[in-house]
């Protein structure tokens, strides 16, 4: 199945397809396999870093620079081109097909300039935002705790108001990225006194600050890339603090929901490459003839479909929404279905890999094999960004409309919910 976006955005394909054949500078393509995506909490792909460091990177970078296309979402008069997620698809589409990288400012691009574009003022606007446009700035993300992962309106970290400045104290762990992060954007407590969600600010602080401490969490999959930081009074200007004191959360809920379904559109891309890959391997291994196996790698191949479906799905409500559309409800329903995948992906994948996949290579540190790093790093994506459980309560109260689940405290009551099996229907 294919969607039919009109002529107005296959025209604006057949630019993107022209443009990038013409400025992609000759052999970036084969510096590295750009189109093979990276599993978050596994080993990060050290052959990408090194075509990072080629000049013909640094050439891509400056004429994509030049024509607007790093950050292309963003609104014209903030340094991007306004796209909307439609053509931002259709785009991240062709920069696959040319098997080319689509430049990107990671957290920066797609969490907090968003958040700062619909929260900011003018002058923040006009300060944070080009400094991630040209790669000056490289976020983090301080939300969970030790104690506060998933319950984030519990946050204990301090931002106390000390002039014109604030004192950021506290700890923050499962940072992604931090070794290569000088910025972070941080969810504060700046009124203990504030019911939960009342009390919070959205900071942005200079993670190289001398105050800032963090140390990195090794994984089952022996990769090092969560961290856990200190944070020890560091102080940053009121100008820092975005949507204001005592507005985090508001600012919070329009950072998760492009965390949580910036990428769904998509992401089937990475993932489809990746079961061919599979299905490649169980060939030299002499697993395709085995009933179980092929059960199994039909299993996978219908998730990386209903990805697909669920991404047209996204792509044809942006589209009857215009660029005034923004991430709901929806975007949970990618995100568990994207992670709930790939880690029953990364078991399908050791079970074919066979009794090899208990040893692992030799080699200094904690070496894995591709299928051994995806078996393990995989399970972190069912936890970083709202765990799974978290996601089926959102599409649960706010998709569906049931009502919120009790805390374990509080006494059950009786459900008043009645079945309805639509018209003409009945109870199978």
């Amino acid at each position: 199945m294919d969607l039919d976006l009109g002529p107005e955005i296959e025209a604006f394909r057949g630019e993107a397809r022209s443009w990038i054949g013409a400025n992609a500078p000759e052999g970036l393509a084969e510096l590295t396999d750009w189109t093979l995506g990276y599993t978050p909490g596994g080993y990060p792909r050290a052959d990408v870093s090194a075509a990072m460091a080629h000049p013909k990177y640094a050439q891509w970078e400056a004429r994509l620079a030049s024509a607007r296309l790093i950050c292309p979402g963003w609104p014209a008069e903030f340094g991007g081109q306004g796209m909307d997620g439609v053509r931002l698809a259709v785009l991240d589409e062709e920069f696959h097909a040319a098997g080319v990288p689509r430049v990107r400012r990671g957290m920066g691009e797609s969490l907090v300039g968003p958040s700062i574009i619909v929260h900011g003022t003018d002058a923040q606007r006009a300060y944070f935002l080009p400094r991630i446009i040209c790669g000056e700035d490289v976020y983090c993300q301080g939300f969970s705790e030790p104690d506060h992962g998933s319950d984030l309106a519990g946050v204990q970290t301090r931002a106390e108001v000390d002039g014109d400045e604030v004192v950021v104290t506290g700890t923050k762990v499962w940072t992604s990225y931090a070794a290569r992060a000088n910025m972070m954007f941080a969810l504060c407590r700046s009124d203990p006194g504030a019911p939960k969600h009342a009390g919070l600010s959205f900071v942005l602080l200079p993670f190289t600050d001398p105050k800032v401490s963090y140390r990195p969490i090794r994984q089952m999959s022996g990769a090092e890339e969560f961290c856990e930081d200190f944070i020890d009074g560091v102080r940053v200007p009121l100008f820092n603090v975005i949507g204001g004191l005592n507005n985090g959360w508001r600012v919070a809920m329009t950072t998760l929901g492009h965390e949580r379904g910036g990428a769904a559109i998509v992401s089937h891309l990475n993932y489809e490459r990746e079961f061919w890959e599979l299905v490649e391997a169980a060939r030299k291994n002499g697993k395709t003839a085995d009933p179980l196996v092929r059960q199994e790698l039909a299993r996978a191949y219908t998730g990386v479909a209903a990805m697909r479906f669920t991404g047209l799905r996204s792509l044809a409500s942006m589209a009857a929404a215009g660029p005034a559309g923004q991430p709901g409800p929806e975007a949970s329903v990618a995100k568990l279905m994207w992670s709930e995948y790939h880690k029953r992906f990364g078991e399908i994948a050791i079970g074919i890999a066979g009794a090899d996949a208990l040893v692992r290579p030799d080699g200094p540190g904690y070496p894995t094999t591709g299928w051994q790093n995806v078996f393990l790093g995989s399970r972190a994506g069912t936890i970083f960004s709202g765990t799974s459980e978290i996601q089926r309560g959102i599409i649960g109260e706010r998709a569906l409309g049931l009502p919120k689940e009790p805390s374990a405290n509080s006494p059950r009551q009786p459900s008043t919910i009645k079945p309805s099996f639509g018209k003409g229907a009945g109870p199978a």
